[in-house]
Parts: structure tokens; C-alpha cells; sequence
């Protein structure tokens, strides 16, 4: 379904001290991930202080949010960490944005901005892409005007959906995005989130079936060829995972990366 090659990416946004953070960016590099990650909350790192962090220790990982809520920003803000970060990390930084995940409201609160409606915050997202040049653009997509969004403005589209999602749910929103998306479409990169792999599942998750799409179990070469799969049906070469699975994910990594 797709010519893109297999990227993956760890998502972390917490250290105990900047030793450990570097010990994380500079171990994830190692071990042959593409980007290094932060989410955005009040509960964790600044994402582009993070981000710079993480450049300055590393040669190649390349560094990203995922995702930005733009809500909680004026697109001008957005364009300009940007451009600092993309030239100071040597053009490594990718800008993932969303219109802002539910707990964003409460965090827009906290700092003083107005969070807006859905379509405003969708028109915030729009408005942010096009303010920002030169760096490559992660959207978080779900619903059908966000989705329409990144397949006309985005090169990477997160597919927004819940860890416990099938493939067969996850194929009805590809097969949405390919009518939406036209031409576009073999352009576009297709990513998801994993919550757990290659190990025991957090407890957040509560018992997710067999079939659940956000956790990955089984040896190495068995995830594999579910990644493998995954990418033939549903055209996702792109997979983030929490920093917490970093080396049990490791050597899916070591066998895909790239191919």
C-alpha cells in the first residue's frame, strides 16, 4: 500500500535531571529510532526546550513534538520556536500539532488562553501550518475535518485513534483519508502510537484484547510481521512508542528501520 520505508520514534516526557534526559536521547539514537518525542502538558517537559535538549546531545535522532496543541498558542509563537530549533538542531526538528487532545482545555485554563471551539481550534491548526516553514509537519487526525486538514497541509498524519482499536477499525479511517487525501495520498506518511510493546501492557490500559492495534506483543520477529503486515493493509510505516518500551522495541527497530 505505500513505498515509505519504516521510521519509528519514542515518545518521553520526563527525566529525573538533564543527564538522564541526554542518557535517553543519546540511548534512543543508538539503538536506531528517528525521533525522540515530547508530548505536550503541563505534566511534563516544555516539548521545545525538551526538544533542543535532546538535539544538543545527539548527531542525527532527529527530535519532534507529538503533538502540540496549537490551541494553546498563537501560530506566530509556533512558527518562530520552530525556526530557532530547526536551525540550531541542523534541520532535525519536526513539529507535530493536533487541535488539542480533551485534558488541553484544562491546560489552556491553567495558562491563560482562550481554547476555543472545535472548528476554531481547527482554523488555529491551519493557521499554524501555514506560518511555519522549512520543517516537516506531523497533524494528529481523527475526525473527518482534521483528517481533510492534514491531507491537504501535512507530510506525516498520526492516525488518531484509541490504543484499543482494531485493524479493521483503523483501515475504515485509511480508507476515509484516501478519499479525502486524492492525489496526495502515496505522498502522505502514516504513523501510529503504540502504548505498550514487547512487554506487559500499563495498567491504565486495562485488558485490551488480542486484537487491540496500540499493543504490540510477542518475540521480536513476530512484531515484525505484524508491522509488516500493518504496513501492506493500512499503509502505516511510521510507529511511535512510549520511551518505557524503549529497548524491549529495540530490536523490531534493529530488523525494520529503514526498509
Amino acid at each position: 500500500m505505500t513505498d515509505h520505508p519504516f521510521r519509528f520514534g519514542a515518545v518521553a516526557g520526563q527525566a529525573p535531571d538533564a543527564g538522564a534526559w541526554a542518557a535517553l536521547a543519546r540511548r534512543a539514537e543508538d539503538l536506531g529510532y528517528a525521533t525522540l518525542l515530547v508530548p505536550d502538558t503541563l505534566g511534563t517537559f516544555s516539548p521545545f526546550s525538551a526538544a533542543a535538549a535532546a538535539a544538543a546531545v545527539t548527531r542525527t535522532l532527529h527530535v519532534g513534538t507529538y503533538v502540540l496543541s496549537a490551541a494553546n498558542r498563537t501560530s506566530r509563537a509556533v512558527a518562530w520556536e520552530t525556526t530557532t530549533l530547526q536551525t540550531l538542531s541542523g534541520g532535525r526538528f519536526e513539529l507535530g500539532l493536533g487541535a488539542g487532545r480533551p485534558d488541553a482545555e484544562r491546560d489552556a485554563a491553567e495558562l491563560g488562553v482562550r481554547f476555543g471551539t472545535p472548528s476554531e481550534r481547527i482554523e488555529r491548526l491551519s493557521e499554524t501550518i501555514d506560518a511555519v516553514k522549512d520543517a516537516r509537519i506531523l497533524v494528529a487526525a481523527s475526525g473527518t475535518r482534521l483528517l481533510r486538514l492534514a491531507a491537504a497541509k501535512a507530510d506525516t498524519i498520526a492516525l488518531g485513534v484509541p490504543p484499543h482499536s482494531t485493524e479493521d477499525q483503523v483501515a475504515a479511517k485509511v480508507d476515509e483519508l484516501y478519499e479525502l487525501a486524492g492525489d496526495r495520498f502515496p505522498d502522505l506518511e502514516l504513523g501510529m502510537n503504540l502504548a505498550a510493546a514487547g512487554g506487559e501492557p500499563p495498567a491504565w490500559l486495562g485488558a485490551l484484547g488480542a486484537t487491540a492495534t496500540g499493543v504490540l506483543r510477542g518475540t521480536p520477529g513476530e512484531m515484525a510481521d505484524v508491522l509488516r503486515r500493518r504496513r501492506d493493509r493500512l499503509g502505516v510505516s511510521y510507529v511511535s512508542v512510549n520511551a518505557q518500551y524503549l529497548d524491549a522495541f529495540a530490536p523490531v527497530v534493529e530488523r525494520l528501520a529503514g526498509t
